[in-house]
């Protein structure tokens, strides 16, 4: 069985119209810092930065 705790859910948000798009998992204990991906907004209807919801 695999080890549980090390792997969490956040949230991205939108660094333009700040709207919650995406829920990813990450393992916490080997990413320390904040996620910062560049995906598609469907409100703003283009490519922007997704920032980790603190």
């Amino acid at each position: 069985m695999a080890k549980v705790g090390n792997r969490q859910r956040k949230t991205l948000v939108c660094s333009e119209c700040n709207s919650e798009n995406y829920r990813v998992e990450k393992n916490v204990k080997n990413t320390t810092e904040r996620l910062n991906l560049s995906r598609y907004c469907p409100k703003c209807k283009k490519h922007t930065e997704h920032k980790e919801k603190k």
